[in-house]
């Protein structure tokens, strides 16, 4: 039995090596034109948003293509109301009554573990600004994220 002890240790860092490979990694970058809009919208905003879009992709990797890695670059970001940030630069802007049509749109791409590379285009936008009354800031940007996580665990992008 001695003789297999040096094994323990071999198999413990097998395990946590296998847990690593198992967890998706999600790279979110801001594309060009948002990337103008970030001032007008607020960093926190956007950043926020950002931290969204990785959660639910990652979830969704996690279920669909486990030890994936998603290469994402939000392209377009509007909501449904005045974020913080407008309502500071926009006097006169009621954070309450103003509504938008919102969404989002990323574009990428997926590289799952065994070196497939899936590509991503998704956007959701309101059809219809009367769908938006009583609706939070990012209320369709949120759902642009979980329809497109529901996309890639029914592997169908």
């Amino acid at each position: 039995m001695r003789k297999l002890a040096f094994l323990a240790p071999l198999a413990v860092t097998l395990a946590v090596a296998a847990t690593a490979q198992a967890q998706p990694v999600v790279n979110v970058t801001v594309g060009p034109d948002l990337t103008r809009e970030i001032k007008k919208l607020g960093d926190r905003d956007v950043d926020q948003q950002i931290s969204d879009l990785q959660a639910q992709v990652s979830k969704a990797l996690e279920q669909a293509y486990p030890g994936a890695t998603a290469d994402l670059v939000l392209t377009d970001l509007k909501p449904n109301r005045p974020t913080f940030q407008q309502v500071r630069d926009t006097p006169g802007l009621d954070p309450i009554r103003s509504v938008s049509v919102g969404g989002a749109a990323v574009e990428g791409q997926i590289v799952t573990a065994d070196g497939r590379t899936l590509p991503v285009r998704f956007s959701y936008f309101t059809p219809n600004i009367a769908d938006v009354w009583g609706f939070a800031t990012w209320q369709d940007a949120q759902r642009a994220f979980e329809r497109l996580g529901n996309q890639i665990e029914q592997r169908r992008f």
